[in-house]
């Protein structure tokens, strides 16, 4: 006799629920982490937002939906940083319900909500979505191309094609990667009968259209400021790579490729504690609870298993020939159909076997990322050298320099300039004064130097003395320039690191002065 546990007749029976329950309970977990150990944006998430503030068309960090929605959720949120992960895991929930749709359409419910649960335990899928950005926008836009895709393509739905165009619109104007996701998903179709068969209504044509009228402003932007290709410092490929570059290349793949298995170990441990042989092995021949599904389309399977693989290994590729060290697209776009594909390759019969060490392993998996991060806040400023950004004191940092320029000149803090880092902190402060950077003005066209000294503002570097001395650059970039006594923070655990000094000064006014 099979004994079944709850969960698994739940599985059978209400797979929708067990998904939205394990997607809310997920997501839950991430709002919950930063409220207790964050006390400044992860990443490089103070940076979007200092970019997202100007709503710029585009920026050399790509295109301009990613950085105007993150403004919008900041704003929302009464200028706090919640509202934006908020919005990150809202990303999420929207990603798995259209995986889950995906999979409902092809696996049926209970495999569909498998993949899902397989899904949620790839690490790509916790803490680095807190760092919202185009890696995090384009998986529920991805996810949800690949769901009409599958409608038009495998369904033959006509009225799917509408909302294809709107999401690869919206796509182009997220992330550069839109354009070769892209073009496997056009190759694929080409590649199939079924296809095929779609290209020859006016369907494209009109989805087409809408495309082009969606990323056209960007387009236009792009050819203006002359940047055709990746944000950033693209690698030109060369007829002939010597032997040294080519071998580069290959380690650089590698990494990048074995970063995304990595990522998903928890699925591969998953798959070995529920292997037939293992379970023989422990238990002899002991009978397991089955989910079962009808047969499998066959452009289903090669659906999955094409964007299961193809997006990893071009992102994969493309990254490496680049010079990037994260995968084009971001690891999450890549690894989206691995939980599915998984699915798809056990068979039509799915037994669970030992289901409590699988239940155990995978809370684990989900529960992990957030564990490591509360072991690194507290314990590493003990034992390393290392800088935790989100344990730097991102909203005292910001409050005491727009209020210090307040007091001095009764005026709102217009800008800030100096330290990337520091600076992207402050210029989230009540007044969201704009960034201007130091090192590269070029980059931000919303503020120069000229300007900056006509409003004025507040100038910050890391201080390495009590005098507060600035830096080199900034001397010369502000000569005359006097600086304050410098400012200590504490950090959410100061450790061996001590408090955070900051050297300021003040760039009054000209018409102040």
């Amino acid at each position: 006799m099979r004994f079944s546990s709850l969960i698994v007749e739940l599985i059978r029976a209400r797979p929708r629920l067990v998904m939205w329950l394990a997607v809310l309970a997920q997501a839950a977990l991430w709002l919950l982490v930063p409220l207790l150990l964050y006390r400044s944006p992860p990443g490089d998430l103070a940076t979007v937002l200092a970019f997202g503030r100007e709503y710029q068309m585009g920026t050399d960090l790509g295109p301009p939906l990613a950085f105007w929605l993150a403004d919008a959720a900041f704003r929302l949120a009464g200028n706090h940083v919640f509202g934006v992960y908020v919005l990150s895991q809202l990303c999420f929930v929207v990603t798995f319900a259209a995986l889950y749709a995906l999979g409902r359409s092809m696996l049926g419910g209970p495999h569909a909500v498998l993949g899902v649960l397989l899904s949620l335990a790839i690490v790509t899928f916790g803490f680095p979505g807190l760092e919202f950005g185009p890696a995090v926008l384009a998986c529920p836009l991805w996810a949800l191309i690949l769901l009409h895709a599958w409608r038009v393509i495998g369904q033959g739905s006509r009225n799917a094609w509408f909302a294809l165009s709107i999401e690869a619109g919206l796509l182009l104007l997220t992330t550069s990667a839109a354009i070769w996701l892209l073009l496997l998903l056009v190759g694929f179709a080409l590649a199939t009968a079924r296809g095929r068969r779609t290209f020859t209504s006016f369907d494209p044509l009109f989805a087409a259209l809408v495309i082009v009228v969606l990323a056209l402003p960007y387009a236009v932007w792009l050819l203006r400021a002359g940047v055709v290709t990746w944000p950033g410092s693209w690698t030109a490929l060369r007829p002939a790579w010597p032997v040294g570059d080519l071998r580069d290349v290959g380690l650089a793949w590698g990494r990048l490729f074995g970063g995304v298995l990595l990522a998903a170990a928890a699925v591969f441990v998953l798959i070995v504690l529920n292997a037939g042989f293992v379970h023989r092995l422990l238990f002899g021949n002991a009978s397991a609870p089955v989910v079962e599904r009808a047969p499998l389309d066959t452009l289903a399977r090669r659906f999955v298993y094409f964007f299961a693989i193809a997006p990893v290994l071009a992102g994969s590729v493309i990254a490496a020939l680049s010079g990037f060290d994260k995968i084009a697209g971001g690891a999450g776009v890549a690894s989206l159909l691995f939980g599915p594909a998984v699915v798809v390759a056990t068979g039509d019969l799915i037994y669970l076997r030992r289901q409590r060490v699988l239940r155990v392993v995978w809370a684990a998996a989900i529960a992990a990322p957030a564990l490591v991060l509360l072991g690194t806040a507290l314990v590493q400023p003990w034992i390393g050298e290392a800088e935790i950004a989100t344990s730097l004191p991102g909203s005292a940092v910001a409050r005491f320099f727009g209020d210090s320029f307040e007091r001095r000149t009764n005026r709102p803090l217009p800008a800030v300039v100096g330290d990337p880092q520091l600076a992207a902190l402050i210029a989230l402060g009540p007044s969201r004064p704009h960034m201007l950077l130091a090192t590269a003005p070029e980059r931000g066209p919303w503020l120069t130097p000229a300007k900056f000294n006509e409003i004025g503002g507040v100038v910050v570097w890391r201080a390495s003395d009590t005098a507060g001395t600035p830096p080199a650059d900034i001397t010369r970039q502000f000569p005359g320039l006097v600086p304050e006594v410098p400012q200590s923070f504490d950090r959410l655990v100061n450790g061996r690191q001590g408090p955070l000094r900051i050297g300021w000064a003040i760039v009054r006014p000209k018409a102040a002065q």
